[in-house]
């Protein structure tokens, strides 16, 4: 039997899909564009109320996994709702749990072109919340890195470092990209209130 996206071990994504980090493409942000206004057209703006491109692929100058990551804010008693997910699914995304750690709630997950026989797509992963959720400080972050070249430098030399050392380790990549993300929320949580930022 073949095997589909929810079929696959943490071992198995690692194989399909190790870590490959690319120059920044200027047509990253147009294509953000053009899948943003297909989910507005086919599902409505009275369900999805916000649609952001985020992670490293939002933010010019930096090497990124050639993925386009959006947030999608939706309201809270939609989270994991059949018929939106449905929806989704008709527009060729595979849903996922994502489930709660530390500070972070529960929630939808979706990804679309990561392809098991080789085929090459544009790869899409969308993370669906209500605005509560702590997933929407990534949108901060991003635009904190946007605003300031230097510290965005220095996350993409992290990426490569990581990237180099577990290629085939996904789960290893994204934490240690941890601790850097949440001083930088932090600096921008300090400079909110106004606090001296060391």
């Amino acid at each position: 039997m073949k095997k589909t996206l929810k079929d696959l071990s943490r071992e198995d994504w690692n194989t399909f899909f190790p870590i490959e980090l690319v120059e920044h493409q200027s047509e990253w942000k147009s294509i953000f564009e053009t899948e943003k206004k297909l989910i507005l057209n086919e599902i409505g703006t009275e369900i999805i109320q916000r649609i952001e491109h985020f992670g490293s692929s939002s933010i010019p100058g930096i090497k990124s996994k050639p993925y386009i990551d959006l947030m999608i804010e939706i309201p809270k008693h939609l989270m994991f709702d059949e018929t939106l997910i449905a929806k989704f699914s008709e527009l060729g995304y595979t849903h996922f749990v994502v489930p709660a750690r530390e500070s972070v709630e529960a929630y939808s997950s979706f990804g679309k072109g990561d392809n098991l026989d080789g085929k090459k797509e544009q790869i899409f992963h969308i993370h669906m919340c209500p605005k509560e959720n702590v997933m929407w400080r990534q949108i901060e972050f991003r635009d904190y890195l946007i605003q300031n070249p230097a510290r965005a430098k220095k996350y993409e030399d992290l990426k490569l470092e990581l990237a180099s050392k577990f290629k085939n380790d996904r789960g290893a990549y994204v934490l240690g990209k941890t601790d850097f993300v949440n001083e930088t929320i932090a600096l921008i949580s300090n400079k909110e209130s106004g606090q001296p930022q060391v």
